[in-house]
């Protein structure tokens, strides 16, 4: 009998998944008490917003200010397909950028709307990379890599907004500024050690046999640098829909932004909606609140709304395509006529 099949294997793989299962549940539950919390914070800010205040808040919102948020979700969606080309570049694919950017905009923006990353994003992934001959573990790697790049960038903005805005987020988690530079050096150093550790030698995880090779450290220089751009402008897209004199520093919002958006992660709501918002209304409340949430509002539209319908209409036009495509093949195919052969005279039945 092998190892595998003895008694004591099996008691052993019955336990590990009997912990999974455990920190599953205890997940499952913490994020949904820190939805349930941020939904009843939100709800009782909401009870005292004028909501003609929040009305006219939106409608002095300027031109201008529309055309910069626009021009920065433009420019954060065009780096996020950069997630996706330096992912393909590790796992050796050869994709066409047409490809790719369509995958990463799609798989973004529905992911960023619907929630659960891992499923929708992946799904979308591999909705449009296996037609171009990309296998399911290569997708899955692709996902994975997609992710370090974002955890990466995330990681040194929030270290650096821990750094240089210990007092602005200190409103937030309400930890005294001390702490919360410590907490940015400790993560700062994590990131600069994870940049070392995959300098050496090639480095790759392994997962009940199925083996991811991390990316070196020039692509992981490159995976932070990316993923902090892509922060700084999706941070912008908000910042620039605030109202006018609102004092508030870009490095300080960023590093606020930046701690909403992992609590709006942590909770698993659909784009972390309710929490995100709770927790940038808790974090100045000495500004108006109707001109925060009306800022809000329109980020919530160009940022999440506008590039989900776009992305749906993109992928409803390419499978239209697609289609038109083998319908035109089947119909230029030339027919192949059957042809009865002639009996000769000798073959021909006599009456």
């Amino acid at each position: 009998m092998s190892e595998r099949g003895t008694p004591q294997a099996a008691s052993e793989t019955a336990a590990s998944d009997a912990r999974r299962r455990r920190w599953r549940r205890f997940g499952a539950l913490a994020s949904g008490v820190l939805f349930a919390v941020a939904i009843l914070l939100l709800v009782h800010i909401l009870r005292d917003l004028d909501m003609a205040k929040v009305a006219a808040a939106l409608s002095v919102t300027g031109s201008r200010q529309l055309l910069l948020a626009l021009a920065l979700t433009c420019c954060s969606y065009l780096l996020l397909t950069g997630y996706d080309a330096l992912a393909l570049r590790q796992i050796g694919a050869r994709i066409s950028y047409a490809t790719t950017a369509l995958a990463s905009f799609a798989s973004y923006a529905v992911s960023f709307t619907l929630g659960f990353p891992l499923f929708t994003a992946a799904t979308v992934r591999f909705w449009i990379y296996s037609p171009a001959g990309l296998s399911g573990a290569g997708i899955a790697n692709l996902t994975i890599i997609a992710g370090i790049t974002f955890w990466l960038g995330m990681g040194l903005v929030l270290a650096l907004g821990l750094i240089g805005q210990a007092g602005a987020l200190a409103e937030v988690n309400h930890l005294p500024g001390a702490a919360n530079r410590l907490i940015g050096l400790a993560l700062l150093v994590v990131v600069l050690l994870y940049l070392v550790w995959v300098s050496l030698k090639p480095r790759a995880v392994v997962v009940q046999k199925w083996r991811l090779l991390l990316p070196s450290f020039k692509v992981s220089l490159g995976q932070i640098i990316l993923g902090a751009l892509d922060v700084c402008c999706a941070g912008g897209v908000l910042y620039m829909l605030l109202p006018h004199g609102h004092g508030i520093v870009f490095s300080s919002f960023i590093a606020v932004y930046v701690f909403a958006c992992l609590l709006g992660i942590a909770s698993h709501a659909p784009g972390g909606l309710g929490v995100f918002e709770a927790t940038l209304l808790v974090a100045w409340p000495t500004q108006s609140r109707e001109g925060l949430l009306s800022a809000l509002l329109l980020y919530r539209l160009f940022y999440y709304l506008l590039p989900f319908v776009f992305a749906l209409a993109l992928l409803g036009l390419r499978e239209v395509i697609r289609h038109a495509r083998l319908f035109r093949a089947h119909s230029d195919a030339p027919v192949q006529e059957t042809v009865q052969p002639v009996a000769e005279p000798d073959q021909v039945s006599q009456p």
